[in-house]
C-alpha cells in the first residue's frame, strides 16, 4: 500500500480536503452505524478510525447505533425465537431484556472500546441515561417496542462539549421507568433534529435509494423530500427503504440540513462523503 502513492500525493490529497474540513470543524454530524453494516471486524475497526479522524479534525460526532443481528443471535443462544411485525421486532419483557444486553451491553461497549483503542475518546450511553429518549408504546401488538416523544440531549452536550464522542444504544424509557426498544433510525433522525445536526449519514447494507433495486449503478445521487414522497408513490423506492427515507424525512422536517443513505461496507465511505466532493450514497434535502 505505501508503494501506491507517493508524499506529495498523499499531500496532495489533504490539501484538497482543506475546504470540507472548514465546513464541518465546529459541527454536529450524526452517524448511525446499523447491525447490518457491522459485516466484520475489520470494517468495524476502519470505520471506528474514520470516526475518530472526523472528531480529530474538529467535527463533534455523535454515533447511533443498532444491533439487530446480535439481538436476533443472544435471542437464539437463550432459545428465544425472535417474531416481527411489519419489520418491527416484537419485544416482550424477556426479549427488552436480551435487547438490553446485546445493545447497551456488548455492542456499546465494543464500539467505545474500538474507538478508544484507535485514539478517540468516546463514552457510551443509552437512551434511558439522563433520560435521553423518552418514549411510549407504538403499537400494543408490538410490546416494548417505543415511539419517542422527547429527546433530551443535555447529556450528549455536555459529552460533546468534554471532547468526547457519544456512543449510544437506542433503548428509551418513560416516567414510570418502563423501558423500550427504539428503532436505531428513528432514533438518530430525533437524536439528530434535537441537537440541529448539520448532517445525518445512515450507514446500512445497500448503495443508497436506486432507480432499480437490482441495479447499483442506478442510484439516485441527491433527491428532495417532494421528490421521495413521488417516488414512493411510483413503487420506486418500496420495502425495507420506505420507513428508512421516512427517517430521513423526519430528521429533515426537525431541522437536520441533510441526510446521507449510504453503504457502510464501501471502505472510508464516511470520509468520501464528509470530505470529498463526489460524496457517498445518497442524499436527501429539503
Amino acid at each position: 500500500m505505501n508503494d501506491l502513492f507517493s508524499n506529495a500525493e498523499r499531500a496532495e490529497v489533504l490539501a484538497e480536503a482543506l475546504p470540507y474540513i472548514k465546513r464541518y470543524v465546529g459541527k454536529t454530524v450524526v452517524i448511525k452505524y446499523g447491525g447490518n453494516a457491522m459485516v466484520n471486524e475489520d470494517l468495524k475497526k476502519q470505520v471506528m478510525r474514520d470516526i475518530v479522524l472526523s472528531w480529530l479534525i474538529g467535527i463533534r460526532v455523535v454515533l447511533v447505533h443498532g444491533g439487530g443481528p446480535e439481538i436476533s443471535d443472544l435471542m437464539d443462544k437463550l432459545g428465544k425465537v425472535p417474531e416481527f411485525v411489519d419489520g418491527l421486532r416484537v419485544t416482550d419483557q424477556e426479549t427488552m431484556d436480551i435487547v438490553q444486553m446485546a445493545l447497551s451491553g456488548k455492542v456499546n461497549k465494543s464500539l467505545v472500546n474500538l474507538i478508544d483503542a484507535t485514539g478517540g475518546r468516546a463514552v457510551g450511553v443509552s437512551g434511558v441515561d439522563a433520560r435521553l429518549i423518552e418514549a411510549e408504546v407504538k403499537d400494543e401488538k408490538l410490546g416494548l417496542v417505543g415511539e419517542i416523544t422527547k429527546v433530551n440531549t443535555a447529556v450528549i452536550e455536555d459529552l460533546l462539549n468534554n471532547n468526547y464522542i457519544p456512543v449510544i444504544s437506542t433503548i428509551g424509557c418513560d416516567k414510570k421507568g418502563n423501558i423500550f426498544n427504539i428503532n436505531g433510525d428513528t432514533a438518530a433522525a430525533y437524536i439528530a433534529g434535537a441537537l440541529g445536526a448539520e448532517r445525518l449519514i445512515l450507514m446500512t447494507d445497500i448503495a443508497g435509494i436506486l432507480h432499480d433495486k437490482n441495479d447499483p449503478a442506478s442510484l439516485i445521487p441527491e433527491i428532495s423530500v417532494k421528490e421521495a414522497a413521488e417516488l414512493q408513490k411510483k413503487g420506486v423506492i418500496g420495502g425495507g427503504m420506505i420507513p428508512k427515507v421516512n427517517c430521513c424525512v423526519k430528521a429533515i422536517e426537525k431541522g437536520v440540513k441533510t441526510v446521507i443513505i449510504m453503504d457502510g461496507r464501501v471502505p472510508h465511505s464516511i470520509l468520501m462523503e464528509l470530505l470529498t466532493d463526489e460524496g457517498a450514497g445518497t442524499m436527501v434535502t429539503a
